[in-house]
């Protein structure tokens, strides 16, 4: 990719850009580079790859950890125009444990080289206060996802995910399995096989091999408000 174009893209996708010195920008440009992942391609997995800065231009990630069991939950996802932070974390001190990071569908982006990324941001105030707040967003979201898990009883998580995912895929019917909804949510497949069994029975979704349907959207929706 020519720099000129990684330049524009660049700024599409750094909401600072603008408020940068030109020699930044070209700093950016030339440790910067295209890819893309194909679904399912894991990204990163553990704290010492650090692949770089990911800027999303089209396409899902997912950010998870694993337990030492082997247990996955997922800490947040990342769309279209979003900004991965979390795979470049050898460069945020505080952060000490490994985040995982995988392609939930075909993505295309840029990434930027760690370093590269972290001198930009000793030498550019809105750099450096656009990651803080960046990092403060992510690890509020991690803070939500333990809440709901010390707080929240598994039927109503397994609600709440299941009208998340039909909004993301932007279908009633969701291509699926027990499995992957247990990774994401931290939890066992048999727990989560029990309890899609029940709504089933409940008349709130049709399972089928490899996929879940919503029928009765408004009785999941009051599922996750009780």
């Amino acid at each position: 990719m020519e720099i000129e174009e990684k330049k524009k893209m660049l700024a599409n996708l750094l909401p600072f850009w603008g408020k940068i010195t030109k020699g930044s920008q070209e700093y950016l440009a030339a440790h910067s580079r295209a890819v893309s992942y194909r679904k399912g391609d894991i990204i990163q997995s553990s704290r010492e790859q650090c692949t770089g800065v990911l800027l999303i231009k089209k396409g899902r990630l997912r950010a998870y950890i694993v337990d030492s069991e082997g247990k996955e939950i997922t800490l947040f996802r990342l769309l279209d125009y979003d900004i991965c932070i979390f795979s470049a974390s050898c460069i945020m001190n505080d952060i000490d444990f490994d985040v995982y990071i995988a392609a939930e569908t075909d993505m295309e982006g840029l990434l930027i080289r760690s370093r590269a990324y972290q001198k930009v941001t000793r030498e550019e105030i809105a750099a450096a206060n656009y990651m803080n707040d960046l990092v403060i967003s992510r690890m509020s979201d991690v803070m939500w996802v333990l809440e709901q898990i010390v707080f929240k009883s598994f039927d109503r998580r397994l609600a709440a995910f299941l009208l998340e995912q039909t909004e993301l895929e932007n279908a009633d019917k969701i291509a699926i399995t027990h499995e992957e909804i247990a990774n994401h949510l931290g939890s066992a497949r048999e727990v989560v096989s029990r309890m899609l069994k029940y709504f089933e029975r409940e008349g709130m979704v049709k399972l089928s091999r490899g996929a879940v349907e919503i029928v009765d959207r408004e009785a999941l929706e009051k599922r996750c408000a009780e």
